[in-house]
């Protein structure tokens, strides 16, 4: 699976963003998506993910609220629509393909390149 992030982008805090991921696989299908991401000098973190049937959504403490993870299987894409952010969401956000965890996060299996949140305060 080949997964291709596009969306990021700089927005001062309060604004909102949309990412968005394709995928080339057909059998996208098959997999749970989600969203990672690092700030500078920090580990990568999960951010949200859904299940294929998009009936199972997860979503970080930190951006619960404010962040909402979709997925339009026809069109192999999955999005993340970022409002009310915060300067604290700045970092290099990635897709992943992969299956969700007991514990309610993603477990990768395939990454996407990562693209450039910037909030400025």
């Amino acid at each position: 699976v080949q997964l291709q992030a596009s969306g990021g982008g700089l927005v001062q805090a309060g604004g909102s963003l949309r990412l968005s991921c394709a995928a080339s696989e057909r059998t996208f299908n098959s997999y749970a998506l989600g969203w990672f991401r690092q700030a500078p000098g920090k580990e990568r973190e999960f951010v949200s993910a859904v299940t294929w049937r998009q009936d199972i959504t997860r979503y970080s403490d930190s951006v619960k609220g404010r962040f909402t993870i979709s997925r339009d299987n026809a069109k192999k894409t999955v999005a993340l629509q970022m409002n009310s952010l915060k300067p604290e969401d700045t970092a290099v956000y990635y897709c992943a393909a992969g299956s969700l965890t007991v514990a309610g996060t993603l477990h990768p299996r395939y990454w996407g390149q990562g693209t450039q949140v910037t909030v400025s305060s």
